[in-house]
């Protein structure tokens, strides 16, 4: 579960998150490390070499959800991701994709993998990612996620102080 469990998507919400995120240092170097809150030790974020990503919505738990229920849920997941990128898009102009297959099979494959990739393979965040940027000096994406059939759908915001780019089949760490 996420800091963000239980709370409804809204779209402005989630621009103002990413906005804030923007706002946050990133850690020049260092290792990987996921943030909880204090509280309820919830993941509220992960921070690494050049990069910070966060949850901004999460869906109810689809345990024992199936058929139109699950699809109806999936698409209200793909309509929030689709309304944000929209608004992004009229902000900082038209996005690109940046695929997660070759960082999702390197993992499997225990192939070394960029920092960010391997954070967000260890998260989880294995959807293909929305690219804008440089967006102010960094690289902003977002992603829909979601680790199996059971488990929520999450959103997440990726920023960072450098290029995001596609990883071919045989790149090397870097």
């Amino acid at each position: 579960m996420t800091a963000r469990s239980g709370e409804t998507f809204g779209t402005g919400r989630a621009v103002s998150d990413i906005e804030a995120l923007l706002t946050r240092p990133v850690p020049a170097t260092g290792p990987t490390a996921a943030e909880g809150e204090p509280d309820t030790g919830e993941w509220s974020a992960t921070a690494g070499e050049g990069f910070r990503f966060a949850p901004l919505w999460e869906s109810d738990d689809l345990v024992g959800v199936y058929e139109r229920e699950w699809e109806e849920a999936e698409e209200a997941a793909s309509g929030h991701l689709a309304e944000l990128v929209g608004e992004l898009d009229r902000r900082w102009g038209a996005h690109h994709t940046v695929g997660m297959r070759v960082p999702i099979f390197r993992n499997m494959a225990g192939e070394p993998l960029p920092p960010l990739y391997q954070a967000l393979c260890d998260a989880d965040c294995l959807g293909d990612l929305a690219l804008w940027g440089p967006v102010g000096g960094r690289w902003t994406a977002v992603s829909l996620n979601q680790c199996d059939g059971d488990a929520p759908m999450i959103l997440v915001a990726v920023v960072t102080d450098r290029p995001i780019t596609e990883l071919d089949e045989g790149e090397d760490e870097g």
